[in-house]
């Protein structure tokens, strides 16, 4: 596929200017924001919560320390560093989206989670924070959305301390050919439709589906790493590789 110039991006399989991405992925979100959950179990018959659960057992968090969750969705993973971080640590929430992040601060109100989540409204491209401030940093089913992601890592390993890891959460390329052809009925059939019948919004959904087209694969995403600044970068397919959880260290 043709690489798109400097001034313009890809918005799944369409090409638009790269200042009207960001609008454009905010108005996707604004819509999905009140059915993401839902919509996510459907979607992956619920495994995306074992996908979560497997990045949760490698942040390497411990008590005290302090944790960043980038496009934070509705809180899973946030929720789950909390209790590795305990009291006397912190979690920041963060997303671009103000839908999706008020959203995430209802989630974790009703989860009971007080006093060390706290959360901002910002860019992943450009985030608010000092050099050399979290233990780690988290990215989940968020960085395909972002418009210019190698600007979006230099940013995140900017933040992270000095031993600090980077764990990025993302839909990839299936490692099993003979599973593709499922797997692209599901992107661009099934998506769609239960975002038709079930969140009202098959645009949307056609969207998030070509988006996980256009992503990088597993090992043009260690390149991007390498070039921000991260090392040791390695990354885990789950589910034949249809996710994969990439880890980078900044030493």
């Amino acid at each position: 596929m043709t690489k798109p110039a400097q001034d313009t991006t890809h918005f799944g399989f369409e090409t638009v200017a790269t200042s009207d991405k960001t609008g454009r992925v905010r108005g996707v979100f604004d819509s999905v924001a009140s059915n993401y959950d839902l919509m996510n179990d459907l979607m992956s018959g619920g495994l995306h919560r074992i996908w979560k659960h497997y990045t949760l057992e490698r942040t390497g968090l411990r008590a005290g320390d302090v944790a960043l969750d980038v496009a934070c969705g509705t809180g899973d993973l946030a929720a789950g560093m909390s209790k590795q971080v305990g009291d006397d640590g912190l979690v920041v929430m963060t997303d671009i989206n103000a839908a999706m992040l008020a959203e995430g601060r209802r989630r974790i109100i009703n989860r009971g989670i007080v006093g060390n989540v706290v959360m901002a409204q910002s860019n992943a491209e450009c985030l608010p924070f000092a050099d050399d401030t979290f233990n780690c940093i988290t990215i989940s089913f968020g960085l395909r959305n972002v418009t210019d992601k190698p600007v979006a890592l230099r940013s995140m390993a900017r933040v992270l301390k000095p031993g600090g890891r980077l764990l990025i959460l993302e839909f990839s390329k299936p490692s099993l050919g003979a599973i593709q052809p499922l797997y692209d009925l599901h992107l661009f059939k099934v998506l769609p439709a239960l975002g038709k019948y079930v969140a009202k919004d098959a645009d949307s959904y056609q969207y998030l589906a070509e988006s996980i087209r256009m992503h990088p694969n597993q090992q043009e995403m260690l390149r991007l790493m390498g070039e921000a600044g991260l090392e040791d970068s390695r990354y885990y397919n789950l589910s034949g590789g249809i996710v994969a959880l990439h880890v980078g260290y900044k030493y």
